[in-house]
């Protein structure tokens, strides 16, 4: 396996296994909380409020006791099982599904439970956009180049939350493809983007260097070893 290639499949693994996993196993209360914020705002009197609150506890605490569990079958299974009230809450529950089902080796369900968050237009933009990426990264073996990089592009505008994590997947698309030039022009404006984390950052750095490429954007090295 050439460098190149090692490269990419270790970028794509570590954007593939995120931390959602890991913290919901380790707050998934608090995901239930956040729904409830999100969901009653001002306008529940206290006696609603009480109750969504005890609702979205009672399903992190499910959550958790799902996650209890030792096998990966045994825990997609559990996870299977349980229910949310609320359209924000089927979905925090469908994305750990996701997970569960990735870590259980079923990639064609986790893609089908991904996407039937990124179809629901009862819950908020940003969940759909995230389950999106989500399925997009574990169809990257399944999926031509070219559509991925439609998708990924609709995903990297100005504004939207993971516009970097997007524009990171049109890079190894680029290599992916061939088009190392362009792979690493996109790094070098990832490595200067005001909205890069230093983790991106060093990845692109990374990828330049194993690309064969040199730092000649002003400032990216600096910015990079910050």
């Amino acid at each position: 396996m050439s460098n190149t290639d090692s490269f990419i499949e270790e970028v794509t693994e570590e954007v593939r296994r995120d931390k959602l996993y890991g913290y919901l196993k380790r707050y998934g209360w608090i995901a239930g909380l956040i729904i409830v914020l999100v969901v009653g705002g001002a306008g529940l009197n206290e006696y609603r409020h009480a109750q969504a609150l005890s609702k979205a506890q009672a399903l992190g605490d499910a959550m958790l006791a799902s996650l209890g569990i030792d096998d990966d079958v045994g825990r997609a299974e559990a996870i299977a099982f349980v229910k949310a009230d609320t359209p924000q809450g089927a979905a925090v529950l469908s994305f750990l599904t996701a997970g569960v089902q990735t870590e259980a080796e079923e990639i064609s369900a986790a893609i089908e439970t991904l996407n039937t968050i990124s179809n629901n237009p009862d819950v908020p933009n940003i969940y759909r956009q995230v389950a999106t990426f989500k399925s997009l990264i574990l169809q990257t073996d399944m999926v031509d180049a070219e559509k991925r990089r439609n998708e990924f592009e609709a995903l990297a505008v100005p504004g939207l939350p993971i516009r970097m994590l997007s524009e990171e997947q049109l890079a190894l698309i680029d290599v992916e493809t061939g088009s190392t030039g362009s792979a690493i022009e996109r790094f070098r404006r990832i490595m200067t983007d005001a909205e890069s984390d230093p983790g991106l950052q060093r990845r692109a750095l990374q990828a330049i260097i194993a690309l064969g490429g040199s730092l000649t954007v002003e400032g990216a090295e600096q910015k990079a070893e910050e």
